[in-house]
């Protein structure tokens, strides 16, 4: 069986890590395309090094998120190939092109964190996931909750319940990367802070965001995406002198890092659940979250971006003793190589 991946940012590049070597075991046959929606080295070559992916045997390079630019670049690799499913990651332009061209060619296609919901239609995020679900063939969700959403939307496509790939990855990685890379401060001393929604890059937001960041009483290390770095130097916003902007860190260097915070002040999907897997609490500076699980056990507060919010939860967050299981048990990778056997 040919599988053809479409992966073109950040979370996507560290799911494909374990899922390559669980479908390789399996005997399948993948290969790998990347859009080039995420083009900068440090959040898209850096990952096939740090993570030891196989070299993409198709990089588009068209350095853009737009997906009616995508759909008909990837049409002509799937066309081109004629893989017998397309595998597409989460809820970013890319899954959603890659979904689009192959049921356009024709082709089954696979959804990998199928049927999450956040609620909030506003967020294109949550549109591309509504989207690809309704598309896809084979429905790989990473919980039960999740699966009873296809359910109640009476989506066609088969669903398993196979966990999360993303913890596959983190099950595997952050012990490496604690015993490569150093901390960027002390151990439990310092906030670690990412911002790249494209509604909390809007100036408005992210002037707020960055207000809250700025009145913190410890260390913020504050990885700055392209484009948020880009949108603070053009719309002069201060930070303070708690904040520490950075350049991009490569994946073993931000896994370390996180998984040592107090405290991660995030508007990430996957960085959300690796807060959880790490044991450290989490502030989410969105309206809404798809993990709603992570909120209900008392890991995850949902500020939005509210200075007053953000400041307030920070200081308060502790990780819950308790904290159940979620999202899988590191195997999910070789329980979809089983589904798309299957």
């Amino acid at each position: 069986m040919r599988i053809l991946t479409v992966v073109g940012n950040r979370p996507q590049f560290v799911k494909a890590a374990p899922l390559s070597v669980a479908l390789r075991e399996a005997g399948l046959d993948e290969v790998v395309v990347h859009t080039g929606q995420h083009w900068d080295d440090e959040l898209s070559a850096v990952f096939f090094e740090e993570l030891a992916l196989p070299d993409p045997a198709h990089r588009l390079d068209l350095r853009t998120a737009d997906v009616d630019t995508l759909t008909p670049a990837l049409r002509r690799v799937v066309d081109a190939e004629r893989p017998d499913v397309v595998l597409v990651l989460g809820d970013t332009n890319s899954t959603l092109a890659g979904a689009r061209a192959a049921r356009a060619a024709g082709i089954r296609i696979a959804h990998v964190e199928a049927g999450l919901r956040s609620g909030d239609v506003s967020m294109p995020e949550e549109r591309a996931r509504i989207e690809v679900d309704r598309l896809a063939d084979l429905l790989l969700c990473p919980d039960r909750r999740s699966a009873e959403t296809l359910r109640s939307e009476r989506v066609t496509g088969r669903a398993e319940v196979v966990g999360d790939v993303m913890a596959d990855a983190t099950l595997r990685f952050a012990p490496i990367a604690r015993e490569r890379v150093s901390p960027p401060h002390d151990a439990g001393t310092y906030v670690i802070a990412t911002v790249h929604r494209e509604a909390n890059v809007r100036p408005e937001r992210l002037a707020r965001i960055a207000d809250g960041l700025s009145r913190l009483d410890e260390p913020v290390v504050f990885p700055a995406h392209p484009r948020t770095a880009g949108v603070l130097a053009a719309s002069v916003l201060e930070l303070g002198s708690n904040v520490e902007l950075r350049e991009p860190l490569g994946y073993l260097a931000f896994a370390s890092a996180a998984s040592q915070a107090r405290v991660i002040a995030t508007d990430s999907g996957g960085l959300q659940k690796e807060a959880y897997w790490y044991g450290v609490p989490c502030v989410t500076m969105r309206p809404s979250t798809e993990w709603v699980d992570t909120v209900a056990v008392g890991a995850n507060v949902l500020v939005d971006d509210d200075p007053d919010a953000i400041v307030a939860a920070v200081r308060a967050a502790t990780f819950p003793e308790d904290a159940p299981s979620l999202y899988g048990d590191g195997h999910a990778a070789e329980r979809i190589a089983r589904a798309l056997l299957a």
